[in-house]
């Protein structure tokens, strides 16, 4: 799709975006309807005989922020979320104190380079305060990596396969 931020070319993309910075005009309408794309993508694997607790939303950068918004608008209860260098999309769209929703408890892993020039380590800094209100705090955690930009590194995987190990035990 063509994405403004990108000269209006074309690129993999779930919604159109404007521009990175706070005060950015967002697009609303394709975020919604890229979160629907995934609950659709969710209500499959349950229909498939996965449960929606044993599910883990993830992605970087554009991928991490719908997983997010995504994750926080379903009424399907997750396991938890992966989101690498990003931001938290209609953050003003979200209540002042915690959502009610199946997700209130749900784990949060957030990652971000502290060298991302895409992606500027605030936003990521200001999206976990802003999680930390929404859902359990102590259920957020929000890793920087020294040295890294808009990309990922060994460690950032090491604690993405901790992550996913803790919030999605064996069921032998």
């Amino acid at each position: 799709m063509p994405v403004t931020l990108n000269m209006n070319m074309s690129m993999p993309s779930w919604f159109n975006i404007i521009g990175l910075s706070p005060d950015s005009q967002e697009d609303e309408p394709g975020i919604k309807q890229a979160a629907e794309n995934v609950k659709t993508l969710i209500d499959q694997e349950v229909k498939n005989g996965i449960p929606s607790n044993r599910i883990i939303l993830g992605g970087f950068s554009q991928g991490g922020a719908l997983s997010l918004y995504t994750a926080l608008t379903t009424q399907q209860k997750l396991a938890g979320v992966v989101a690498l260098s990003c931001w938290l999309p209609l953050r003003a769209s979200f209540p002042q104190g915690p959502i009610s929703g199946a997700n209130k408890d749900m784990s949060i892993l957030q990652c971000h380079g502290d060298c991302d020039p895409l992606v500027p380590l605030m936003f990521g800094s200001s999206t976990a305060e802003k999680l930390k209100t929404l859902v359990n705090p102590a259920s957020v955690t929000f890793r920087t990596y020294e040295g890294l930009m808009h990309s990922s590194c060994h460690q950032e995987m090491m604690d993405i396969k901790q992550f996913i190990d803790k919030v999605l035990p064996s069921v032998d």
